[in-house]
């Protein structure tokens, strides 16, 4: 059950957040991986952008090398429009979150675009 714990897809944009955030957790940087998209890009601020699975897995193996902890926040519903959906989650610090998923072929969805932070708790 662990094991398809770590390969359960996205049947619905606003799970991406959970099982981010569980893999993250657990040190599950291939399972974390799996949630995007080969082309994906990653806005982690400060001008660095991370593009494609190769250097979304280092980013992700640096920061579980790190012990880092991704906060649970509020996430808003989903925004979907055909097969594209943009959602949003509101972390404890104030800081808001944006991502742009796309539904594949098989009806699950992965991440095209995340945005670590798109607004902070003073705006």
């Amino acid at each position: 059950m662990a094991d398809e714990a770590k390969r359960e897809p996205a049947r619905d944009p606003q799970d991406l957040e959970r099982l981010l955030v569980s893999r993250e957790w657990a040190g599950n940087v291939e399972g974390m991986v799996a949630l995007y998209e080969p082309d994906a890009v990653i806005d982690c601020g400060g001008g660095r952008l991370v593009r494609g699975l190769d250097d979304i897995r280092a980013l992700f193996a640096e920061l579980v090398a790190k012990g880092a902890r991704f906060a649970v926040g509020v996430q808003s519903p989903a925004t979907i429009s055909g097969d594209l959906a943009l959602t949003s989650t509101r972390l404890p610090d104030g800081r808001v979150t944006a991502e742009v998923a796309r539904r594949q072929g098989d009806g699950t969805w992965l991440w095209v675009i995340d945005r670590f932070c798109v607004a902070d708790a003073t705006g």
